[in-house]
């Protein structure tokens, strides 16, 4: 594939500098997006400006994009229903009541870890999409964590390490189906052998776990982080001053109706409507009638569409929730409409967010970013370097264009060859190609996952990821010292 060279650099970098710099994630990225349609365009400022438009309506011509982007304002209106019917206010009575009755001491500090250790825990039980752990966790623990003042950023970088991590390191999903595919495009013979063993050596999410409950437990947190729980203890503030949260303040602050009871019940059933509907329409649209031979459990999650899948589970959950509102008297049809509406409107500078990112991936896919990378880095590896420097070089790729899967497709098809062809462990080459996508992931303000962390936890976006960086580099740093020392010790 012709790639631009160093150029094909540029827009990622300047989105994600300037994102960091600034703050205004919409500009940078738009920038960002500019530049490289104008490398496209050989340097035409006119006809880069109308490929730039282009671009971002060719994201629509995706299904899986506009398949995405539905189902992120259709998850506005699930979470303006369950607050208006009182399931968020409920719920939070039913937590903070368990937890009074069980804290050790009555200063709050036991509440708080507690509370955010059951969050690491749900958000790990919840293997099955990343997309929806990371939401589940946002929406179930925001209300709680807030009346506990603990800021968001705290509650975002929980949500965010544990979902991408869980998904990885339990692949019974779609990322295991998706990663077996493309190890049998390297002519692997065993693929599912090939990524159970990868999950033995894919240290950073094991890391990056094991970091999220050492911080929990001793309380001591580093960098921006602490900055932000000086705040919230000190000054009460879960958000710093001039944050602007990914969710509209209609969304996160609507109130229950007048007179409907606080019932746990309206929230816990819709969420775990949604939960469970996942795994569902995964087999739904994964399975083949037409095959000749039974549908094998990988196969049917290797052809499932999980972009269907995720919009098929909200519109359920929806519906169940309706109907709950219904059931108890506590809206009519009309009203549920309007509130869904309003929490869809609430939803839109997120999937505005979504549009932009969308069109800066395809177009770092027409430039060449992530193989040129790639293609710079071959001539400096050595058989004991192999696993650091894969790891690495995924870590700046996925950084880069913000998506993890992308990272996996690019380097899994060069760390297969390269690791046979300079005889290094094939299996640890794998895991560090899949290590270095989640941490590269982890630490883009670009990416998908972090912008929907923001979104779930109702975060200024930004802020999460300034204040998640230096954990992700700490347990990153980790990773590639042990993949240096095994590659060293000849494993």
């Amino acid at each position: 594939m012709e790639t631009y060279g160093l150029l094909s650099l540029l827009p990622p970098v300047l989105a994600i500098v300037l994102a960091l710099w600034t703050r205004q994630v919409f500009l940078s990225l738009l920038l960002g997006i500019a530049s490289g349609f104008l490398i496209l365009a050989g340097g035409n400022p006119l006809q880069g400006t109308l490929d730039t438009l282009g671009g971002f309506v060719a994201v629509f011509e995706s299904n899986y994009n506009a398949e995405i982007i539905i189902f992120t304002l259709l998850i506005g209106a699930l979470i303006a229903l369950i607050q208006r019917a009182g399931g968020v206010e409920g719920f939070v009575n039913r937590v903070l009541n368990w937890l009074q009755a069980r804290a050790a001491r009555a200063d709050g500090k036991g509440q708080r870890k507690k509370v955010e250790l059951l969050a690491v825990l749900t958000g790990m039980l919840i293997f099955v999409e990343s997309n929806i752990s990371t939401l589940t966790v946002g929406t179930l623990y925001r209300p709680v964590t807030d009346k506990l003042n603990i800021p968001r950023e705290k509650l975002a970088y929980i949500a965010d390490s544990t979902c991408a991590p869980a998904c990885i390191l339990i692949p019974l999903n779609a990322w295991g189906a998706y990663v077996m595919g493309l190890l049998a495009e390297q002519n692997v013979q065993e693929p599912v052998s090939m990524l159970v063993g990868a999950v033995a050596f894919n240290f950073y999410p094991m890391l990056a776990i094991a970091l999220l409950i050492l911080v929990i437990l001793s309380g001591r947190d580093f960098g921006e982080m602490k900055k932000a729980e000086t705040r919230a203890k000190t000054e009460g503030k879960i958000l710093r001053d001039g944050a602007v949260p990914m969710i509209a303040g209609d969304i996160t602050m609507m109130e229950a109706k007048e007179g409907a009871a606080p019932k746990a019940r309206n929230m816990l059933i819709p969420i775990i409507t949604l939960v469970l509907l996942m795994p569902v329409f995964l087999i739904f649209t994964g399975w083949d009638s037409t095959a000749d031979a039974p549908n094998a459990f990988f196969d049917i999650i290797n052809r499932a569409s999980g972009s269907k899948s995720v919009l098929y589970s909200v519109c359920g959950a929806i519906l169940v929730s309706m109907a709950l509102n219904k059931s108890q008297g506590i809206m009519g049809i009309r009203e549920m409409v309007d509130v869904i509406l309003k929490g869809m409107s609430g939803m839109v500078p997120l999937a505005l967010l979504m549009v932009f990112a969308f069109a800066l991936g395809t177009l770092c896919g027409d430039l060449g970013t992530g193989i040129y990378v790639a293609e710079q880095a071959k001539p400096f590896l050595s058989p004991a370097l192999v696993p650091a420097l894969i790891f690495i070089i995924s870590g700046f790729i996925a950084f880069s264009t913000g998506t993890s899967w992308g990272t996996f497709a690019i380097m899994i098809a060069i760390a297969v060859p390269l690791a046979q062809g300079l005889e290094t462990n094939v299996t640890l080459a794998v895991a560090a190609a899949l290590g270095g996508g989640v941490f590269g992931d982890h630490c883009s303000p670009t990416s998908d996952t972090s912008i929907i962390t923001s979104m779930a936890t109702a975060n200024d976006h930004i802020d999460h990821v300034r204040t998640q960086l230096p954990y992700a580099l700490l347990a990153g740093a980790g990773a590639t010292i042990i993949y240096l020392a095994l590659g060293f010790a000849g494993v």
